[in-house]
């Protein structure tokens, strides 16, 4: 179910006007800069509190009104010593226009790239050092930016996001703009050009809309749009849209809301206000045949997206719409599962309502099964249609999914951001921050009349858009000849915005270049903990936590993809059995334990990794003991049907023999094999190989469950609203659970490492980009004390850290990826050093080389201001680490899983006080080798330039297996890549600048 609340967006409508004729495009003009006559009134003017009442779901806040337009939310949540604070511009890719795609996108990387007070890369270095987390994002309708704080930060929050509210655009220079334009291109070759599917997007959108409305293209724009925009452009964008009375700014957490309002007026309210913005709105796409579209792309699977004019958000049909997808396309009691996936027509299907503020889409979406054709697909789909229209809604479906639709609510409320984020969401879109209930108060009244209202008014009998995304070279599986082409005519481009605006800046009565004080490092408190072990050995560590009213557990059983040491012929066998748990049990089929955990609104799920069994259960505290009532039947009485091993085994293989499409995959797996050595499970993939689950039997799953399924190799974590002596008492039935002699095997002794760096090639032909891997075996168990914390420790500011060495030079210095990283990874067994990342596939060889140019001159040492940088941010970050259930549930798995005391955070921060610049440069010499394997996983046409490295390189296929050689390709003197327009990286006694990338939501970027 996609839940719309986490995504919602809002933007301006570009007005829709008659043609005009094509004119030559004059120069964009360069904004003048001028300075304000006088300070701006900044006093904020309170226009409402809401105060928590008791029984009902709210979130407490009071708003204020700057005279400069800028809207003040604050909410005070003193349960963790944090705070979060996030600056919303109402303002996406539907404020663009034709030719000018992805300038909304664009412009929040340059919001990245410093301010008249704040240098350059100096917001992520500063955020990082507090101890905290930043990101921004960009979608249709809204731009946001924030982070989280320790509390005693949150001034220096406010003050970053005001300087570049304020001061951005004289810090815009053409190198910039240059370096983060490389940037994007490379974000759109990782996640559009080298993704499969990653088009599919662009093709409902200039299909479902028409020409010229705004969200006809996506949010990342076009590489020709990218490489035909200007610096000017780009400050002009700022100024239309970048004022403070088109932006809200919401802080949250344990803060007083009288700081917040004082902060706000010091550093905001001199920003003059921007041009007025006013909310337009469109009408709705009317199809009046089904338009069919189709492109072929690197899949295994054939893909239909089959896409319905909806309704936007915030309006009274969007739950209808929700509760509709979910009954036709989510989950095991859907009509979608039943007629596609339970009988193997499709490898997946599911139904998804997407809303934005001009316009919603409803998708009824299968992806079948390879060399099948999507005609019968699309049959099928509409079949279900059908079937619906004869069924209708159950009272018993519209109740599960009002259940399950409260406990996200509920549960999407356990962190300060996750408050934050729905109320500056509910302000900026609506200009009500309490809306929350009135999508309760709708949710509630939902009936099944409504749903079905919005299905005969929207789908019954209407058109939609149909793609195909098909296999290169099988153009015959299309469900249907493209019948389509984009009609320009009747559009004219909408009226200049961007002419006479002037960039005036702010008169202040203090010096912003002061970065404000911050006191001492917020107090942590270890979560108090209860424990209990039982007879049978199982061993149970909780906590409560009042917040909301929720529980998480995780019960955690030893072995996973490791106890295949045993038997390798049976590998895959520990994620078989567990994916078979949630299939069913002796008093459940699938559909009846999906349904039943719907109606509570609770989710119990088994997963395998390479070294555990986990059971994730969430439940809301008043459905504890029906929740555990699951957790019994999943746990002790398996189905272990027939039909479902036989489902669940061909989608299994069919997922091996997908990953030759997906390079990550191909190189992660090239890797594996290298570090581990065929002795070692570890080699191969937990999913397993298609000669291992293609011999496997149900026999062979009802034996693996028999003897490594124990409580004595297990342990259970609580944490949520329930005091001890409540649930322990409903955990009997775990006593009942058997003992039994489970054999862990022992760690299988690491391989000769390899005596000279060689690069493994492997080729995919035609990717956008190429996908590197650098790193070895480590002989480091994971310690919390010793020197696997001391190695990690030393890796931060080498790729650890969002400003780290490595991701400074290859994406800011660069342009060669969009992110690039470096970790250990260590469990009870030792793990890889890795450096990684995703480059531009002109940037392949020039990539490898800065890898090990950054590795090795590591080796010689940190800088004064790294060794700082690195004890403030490590030692700062802990108030951000318990926060949330999950968090805690992984905190005390951990104390468990590695024999731990509560207080060896304690022993870290006096070992990362006393850490010393000799002891990183020791630590990095040891743990750090000349000889790694390096993995390139691209297009051949990079092959030579690898070769000229000098290293020895060994082409391999996609299993591992040496590629033939071929005659040797002419030596290239340089890697042929273009670096952005900044030079070599000058490292001085204080340099420690950067960042690192993280995904967030559907249609936005994150730094």
């Amino acid at each position: 179910m996609q839940k719309r609340l986490w995504l919602m967006g809002l933007g301006t409508a570009l007005a829709l006007q008659p043609a005009a004729a094509q004119t030559k495009k004059a120069p964009t003009p360069k904004p003048k800069t001028v300075v304000a006559a006088k300070p701006a009134a900044t006093g904020a003017k309170l226009v409402e509190t809401v105060v928590r009442k008791p029984g009902a779901l709210t979130i407490p806040y009071s708003k204020y009104v700057l005279p400069n337009g800028l809207t003040v939310v604050v909410t005070e949540d003193h349960s963790d010593p944090l705070v979060h604070v996030d600056v919303t511009y109402h303002v996406g890719s539907a404020r663009e226009q034709i030719g000018k795609s992805g300038f909304a996108h664009f412009f929040e990387h340059m919001m990245f790239q410093g301010s008249d007070h704040v240098g350059d890369q100096q917001h992520f270095k500063l955020v990082t050092a507090a101890g905290g987390t930043l990101n921004g994002s960009t979608t249709q309708d809204r731009t946001n930016y924030f982070e989280t704080l320790p509390n005693n930060q949150l001034e220096t929050g406010m003050w970053l996001e005001a300087d570049r509210m304020g001061f951005l655009l004289d810090a815009v220079s053409q190198k910039k703009f240059e370096i983060q334009r490389a940037t994007v291109k490379n974000e759109r070759g990782q996640r559009v050009d080298n993704a499969p599917y990653g088009q599919a997007g662009e093709y409902i959108g200039r299909t479902l809309f028409p020409y010229g409305h705004p969200y006809s293209w996506s949010v990342i724009g076009s590489l020709s749009d990218l490489d035909a925009s200007n610096v000017n452009d780009l400050k002009n964008f700022f100024l239309r849209w970048y004022g403070p009375n088109n932006a809200t700014l919401t802080v949250g957490g344990d803060v007083k809301t009288a700081d917040v309002v004082k902060y706000a007026e010091k550093y905001f309210g001199p920003i003059k206000r921007g041009p007025a913005v006013q909310n337009q709105h469109l009408p709705e796409p009317v199809l009046t045949a089904d338009r069919y579209v189709s492109y072929e792309d690197n899949v295994r699977f054939p893909l239909l997206d089959m896409v319905f004019p909806s309704v936007p958000q915030n309006t009274p049909d969007e739950v209808a719409f929700e509760a509709l997808a979910e009954i036709i396309g989510q989950g095991n009691n859907s009509l979608l599962y039943k007629n596609l996936v339970k009988t193997q027509k499709a490898v997946q299907a599911g139904a998804y309502s997407n809303t934005s503020e001009l316009a919603g889409e409803f998708t009824l979406q299968a992806r079948a099964f390879p060399g099948k054709g999507l005609d019968s697909t699309e049959v099928r789909l509409r079949q279900s249609l059908a079937e619906f229209e004869k069924t209708g809604v159950s009272d018993a479906a519209l109740q599960r999914f009002k259940a399950s639709r409260e406990a996200q609510v509920v549960n999407g409320l356990a962190s300060v951001q996750g408050k934050v984020s729905l109320l500056a969401a509910y302000q900026t879109y609506t200009g009500n921050p309490n809306y929350l209930a009135v999508e309760l108060q709708r949710l509630r009244a939902l009936t099944k009349a409504d749903v079905q209202r919005v299905y005969d008014k929207y789908l019954k009998g209407k058109h939609a858009v149909i793609l195909s995304v098909v296999p290169k070279g099988k153009p015959e599986l299309v469900a249907h000849k493209d019948n389509f082409t984009v009609d320009k005519a009747g559009y004219q481009a909408p009226k200049d915005q961007y002419a006479g605006l002037t960039y005036v800046k702010a008169q202040d009565t203090f010096d912003r270049n002061v970065q404000p004080k911050s006191s001492g490092n917020p107090v942590v408190k270890v979560p108090a903990l209860y424990e209990a072990t039982f007879d049978n050995g199982l061993k149970v560590v909780g906590t409560r936590n009042t917040e909301i009213p929720a529980v998480t557990m995780l019960l955690t059983i030893r072995g996973g993809h490791r106890l295949e040491q045993a038997d390798p012929a049976k590998a895959g066998i520990a994620v078989l059995t567990a994916a078979m748990l949630n299939e069913g049990t002796a008093k459940y089929t699938g559909e009846q334990l999906s349904a039943a955990l719907d109606q509570l609104g609770s989710a119990v799920r088994v997963n395998a990794g390479n070294d555990n069994t986990t059971v994730y259960v969430q439940s809301l505290t008043k459905n504890i003991p029906a929740t555990l009532a699951i957790v019994q039947e999943v746990l002790l009485h398996p189905r272990f049907d027939a039909a479902d091993f036989a489902r669940l085994k061909k989608q299994t293989l069919e997922g091996i023999a997908n990953q030759v499409t997906l390079p990550v995959a191909i190189a992660n797996n090239t890797y594996g094999r290298l570090l581990y050595g065929p002795a070692s499970i570890m080699s191969v993939p937990a999913i397993g190989t298609t000669a291992s689950v293609g011999a496997l039997t149900l026999d062979d799953v009802k034996a693996f469950y028999a003897a490594n399924y124990a409580p004595n190799v297990a342990s259970l974590v609580v944490v949520g609203d329930v005091a001890e002596a409540d649930v322990l008492p409903q955990l009997g039935f775990l006593k009942t659970w058997a003992k039994k002699d489970v054999v862990i095997p022992p760690t299988v002794a690491a391989i000769p490492q390899p005596d000279k760096t060689r690069v493994y090639f492997v080729n995919k032909d035609g990717a956008a980009q190429s996908e590197i891997r650098v790193g070895y075996l480590t002989s480091l168990p994971y310690d919390a004390t010793g020197d696997y914390y001391k190695a990690y420790l030393t890796n931060y500011v080498l790729g650890g850290a969002f400003n780290s060495r490595i991701n400074l030079n290859l994406r800011e210095n660069k342009g060669y990826t969009y992110g690039a990283q470096s970790y250990f990874q260590s469990t009870r067994n030792p793990g890889p050093f890795t450096a990684q990342a995703g480059v531009r596939a002109d940037a392949t060889a020039a990539s490898v080389k800065e890898f090990m140019s950054e590795i090795s001159g590591y080796r010689t040492g940190i800088t004064d201001e790294e060794l700082a940088f690195l004890q403030s941010s490590v030692g700062q970050s802990d108030a951000l680490k318990y926060e949330t259930g999950g968090q805690k549930a992984a905190f005390l798995a951990r104390l468990v899983e590695y024999d731990l005391k509560p207080d060896y955070v304690t022993q870290q921060a006096a070992i990362l006080k006393n850490l010393t610049r000799a002891d990183v440069q020791a630590a990095a010499q040891k743990d750090l080798p000349e000889s790694m394997y390096v993995v390139v996983v691209g297009d051949k046409k990079q092959l030579p330039a690898v070769q000229a490295l000098g290293y020895e390189v060994v082409e391999l296929d996609t299993d591992g297996k040496p590629v033939p050689a071929a005659a040797p390709a002419p030596a290239a003197a340089v890697a042929p890549a273009t670096p952005a327009p900044n030079e070599k990286i000058k490292r001085k006694s204080k340099d420690a600048d950067g960042k690192k990338t993280k995904e967030k939501d559907k249609g936005s970027d994150a730094k």
